[in-house]
């Protein structure tokens, strides 16, 4: 039997902080908080939680503090996409106002994506609607 997808973790210096700028990103909520961890799933998954099987759940992501600072390219990104009436470069644009920032990890001119960072620095990408 596979295993399931239960979250991702993202290791960060300051995860309310961390936590706050993902939710309101994604405006999903938070289903658990302490000093040393932040659980964010996305808004249907509080009110669905108990008419949904958990194998059936989607994955939350988790924030986790660790004391050192990124230092290098993340090997694992989420990529994030607008609705199918939405606006890349809208969305690109509020994200940016909300703290992120355009990044070069050697993307070429000619993709359909934007890659951004968050404020700590871990890499996401924004695709077309169409993607």
């Amino acid at each position: 039997m596979p295993v399931r997808w239960y979250s991702v973790v993202v290791d960060c210096t300051d995860v309310h902080a961390q936590a706050r700028w993902w939710a309101t990103a994604l405006g999903w909520e938070k289903a658990y908080e302490a000093d040393d961890e932040v659980v964010l799933v996305p808004p249907h998954a509080l009110t669905a939680r108990a008419s949904v099987p958990v194998e059936e759940q989607g994955p939350g992501l988790v924030f986790v503090p660790v004391p050192e600072g990124k230092t290098v390219k993340n090997r694992l990104h989420l990529d994030l996409a607008p609705r199918a009436d939405d606006d890349q470069a809208a969305e690109v644009q509020r994200l940016i106002e909300l703290g992120a920032t355009r990044v070069d990890v050697g993307q070429g001119p000619e993709v359909s994506w934007v890659v951004l960072a968050d404020p700590e620095g871990n890499e996401f990408c924004v695709l077309s609607p169409r993607d």
